[in-house]
């Protein structure tokens, strides 16, 4: 079989051990707080077993958990998966697991705008540093080390502007200094590349988008290494992270089609920005896989496949031009979060904002889409409708 086949053939097959499926196909929903033991000795055996699938105390999780954990984990190449009630918390509680009082971190520029708002209003209450960085510095890194840096993260490609980061220099020059290195990699999902390979120490996936697939769970996960599961497991469950058992079911329900998902979401995508290159309005596509992105080479050499998110940058445009190609589109929907069936789009404004390790020219604006499901073609038609509204703004300024 090719790896494609051999990959297929795992995402169908992970997780589904019989001492949590039960026999069944999809695990059954366990929902429980309290579990309960014959003996003292059963007790202490689950209290001290934690990596194992013991059932000990719901938030530690039930078999619906532990099925779920072990096909992320899989999917990922890590160690173990700690499961978060969103990919925010999945973000919060991997940093807050390797950061402390006084510590340095390290974070990309073009990283998920919560992600930033963590640094600037809890991390830096808890005396915790954030310097941003490049997302293309490279071996640049290492003029920003100090000697309380502890952590690196990475988000590969970056939120909105799509910048893809040579993970593996960074992650090379990070561990030389004794850094951990944690990534966003929702934008592969678990199977699009390897982070572990590329030397990746916490993998964290917002599991809302590509692994439930239906825009209709909120759920992130975090997978490491060997080295540091151990920390992230502790520290995740002091901190009280837990996941819903409903939740985890769909999510592994979800991901069965993964697959298939993400291949449908490649081809409609590239059919779209392949059109999209085409129109006089638009300045340059941020779609990973085209030459216009920065750091495509490491798209290139780093990721297996695309997906269905991207963004592209007009030539010219206000913000009543951009809110009139938006608007009143009969196939896309204006909305936050992406990876279900559904296309989204979204006209971004103030990025030059929430920036300051590099500049973002605010002249051209940004539109960032979704390609989801729908015929291709249904998607083009609404975009050329909208850029009709668009140039219809634009040229009764003119007069």
């Amino acid at each position: 079989m090719t790896d494609k086949h051999q990959l297929a053939t795992q995402i169908v097959s992970v997780g589904r051990d019989k001492k949590w499926t039960k026999g069944v196909i999809n695990p059954p929903v366990f929902r429980a707080s309290t579990i309960v033991f014959d003996t003292m000795e059963d007790m202490r055996h689950a209290a001290k077993n934690k990596t194992n699938g013991e059932m000990f105390y719901g938030r530690r999780g039930t078999p619906t958990h532990f099925a779920f954990q072990a096909a992320v984990s899989e999917l990922e190449g890590g160690a173990g998966t700690a499961l978060y009630p969103s990919g925010a918390a999945a973000i919060s509680a991997a940093l807050l697991s390797f950061l402390q009082a006084g510590d340095h971190l390290l974070m990309v520029d073009s990283v998920y705008e919560p992600t930033r708002d963590l640094c600037s209003h809890i991390l830096a209450g808890f005396n915790i540093e954030t310097t941003y960085y490049d997302p293309l510095i490279g071996e640049g890194i290492r003029a920003l080390i100090r000697p309380n840096t502890k952590v690196l993260f990475l988000e590969s490609p970056g939120s909105i502007t799509m910048e893809v980061q040579d993970v593996p220099t960074l992650c090379r020059i990070a561990h030389e200094h004794g850094l951990v290195t944690i990534l966003d990699n929702t934008w592969a999902s678990p199977i699009n590349s390897k982070p572990f390979e590329m030397g990746v120490d916490v993998s964290i996936q917002a599991a809302t988008k590509y692994i439930v697939g239906h825009s209709d769970v909120m759920i992130g996960t975090a997978t490491a290494n060997e080295k540091h599961w151990p920390q992230l497991r502790e520290r995740s469950y002091l901190l009280g992270q837990t996941t819903s058992p409903d939740d985890v079911y769909l999510a592994t329900r979800g991901l069965r089609t993964l697959g298939v998902r993400m291949a449908q979401h490649e081809k409609n995508a590239l059919k779209v920005a392949n059109w999209l290159q085409t129109r006089p309005e638009v300045d340059h596509l941020r779609h990973p896989a085209f030459e216009t992105c920065p750091g495509h080479e490491f798209f290139k050499r780093d990721f297996s496949a695309s997906n269905g998110l991207f963004s592209f940058v007009l030539k010219q445009g206000d913000q009543e031009a951009v809110t009139a190609l938006v608007e009143n589109m009969q196939h896309f929907k204006m909305g936050f979060s992406w990876g279900g069936y559904e296309s989204l789009i979204l006209g971004i404004f103030g990025i030059e904002r929430i920036r300051s390790a590099t500049k973002w020219d605010a002249s051209k604006p940004l539109i960032r889409v979704h390609i989801g499901l729908e015929d291709p073609e249904d998607l083009i038609a609404d975009l050329s409708a909208g850029f009709e509204r668009f140039n219809a703004v634009l040229a009764a300024k003119v007069k």
